[in-house]
């Protein structure tokens, strides 16, 4: 567990009588099983977490037990409340010095039970960015933050990748969302809720206007709904079996768009389902030959079977003369 995932699900434990195992997995951004891994290992750390089940049950800890917020100062409050930010992105908000000062009176505070060991801060360094990421010249979480804090309306200037050129939108702003890795802002333009990529946004001013939006919507609501429709759009799921010598690579490759059926393992090979974005993204299966059996959608199969048969064609011994 990182340090920074460590004190979140602290603070959430500390800030509500019980919480689900399904609220602390969306609210951190990580799978229902790294949850149940965090809170054994809480509870190995000696700290009183309970879990009861039923309807009105959920996750909670004893009085007394979680974080000592009492020495933190508002603006550290708030900054710390930011969960599911990992380092880079609170660097990106400007968020980073109020953090790391809340963290430290926070950890400064915990009773220190191996005097022997080395900080873990001092031996495990997180770098969560991307390998080879090229750099981005748009909009900044740090330099948005402040208008959209203020209510106030923008007017940006979007460079669409469906669009031959630039365009001027008047936006109404929820907020910001940190969505897999990536800044967005969220908001409604002509009364319809949409995401902009910040790196996407050349250039942006206040408008001397309160935001407009709607009644009863919320950030979280209308950044779920968004997310939702996105996935429902764009996404692909392949059903497939690989085999028993290839699902260690395939997992590593494909990461959490990979989910691997318990209950479907035999001699020919493990039951899965891959998420894809795009149909053509489907192509990344194919260094995995014949180990990997696509079951469908039936589009699937019929991509990778012309795909394989461009590629055979391609290296086709040439006719000799």
């Amino acid at each position: 567990m990182t340090p920074d995932r460590f004190f979140s699900l602290m603070l959430l434990l500390a800030s509500r009588n019980a919480v689900t195992t399904q609220e602390l997995a969306s609210a951190l951004g990580v799978s229902l099983r790294t949850i149940t891994r965090d809170l054994n290992w809480l509870r190995d750390a000696g700290l009183p977490v309970t879990a009861q089940r039923g309807r009105l049950g959920g996750v909670t800890m004893l009085p007394g037990a979680g974080l000592d917020l009492t020495r933190l100062t508002p603006d550290e409050r708030d900054h710390l409340s930011l969960t599911g930010l990992d380092e880079k992105q609170r660097a990106e908000l400007n968020a980073s010095v109020e953090s790391h000062r809340a963290l430290s009176k926070i950890a400064a505070a915990q009773a220190r039970r191996a005097h022997e060991l080395l900080p873990l801060t001092d031996v495990v360094h997180v770098d969560s960015r991307p390998w080879l990421r090229a750099g981005t010249s748009g909009a900044t979480p740090a330099s948005l933050i402040g208008p959209v804090r203020r209510g106030r309306r923008l007017r940006i200037e979007y460079d669409s990748p469906h669009e031959s050129c630039s365009r001027i939108l008047v936006v109404d702003p929820y907020g910001l969302l940190a969505k897999a890795g990536t800044w967005y802002l969220v908001a409604d333009c002509a009364r319809a809720p949409r995401m902009y990529r910040l790196e996407r946004i050349t250039a942006w001013t206040a408008v001397d206007q309160p935001r407009r939006i709607r009644e009863n919507q919320t950030l979280a609501t209308v950044s779920a709904a968004l997310v939702d429709q996105w996935e429902h759009n764009h996404a692909i799921e392949v059903s497939a079996t690989i085999d028993q010598t290839q699902i260690e690579r395939a997992q590593r490759i494909f990461g959490q768009r990979l989910v691997q059926d318990d209950y479907e393992e035999s001699a020919a090979g493990h039951k899965v389902t891959i998420r894809f974005l795009h149909l053509e993204d489907v192509r990344a299966l194919l260094p995995f030959g014949s180990s990997i059996t696509v079951h469908g959608p039936t589009e699937a199969r019929a991509h990778l079977s012309h795909l394989a048969t461009n590629l055979a064609h391609h290296y086709a011994p040439s006719p000799t003369s």
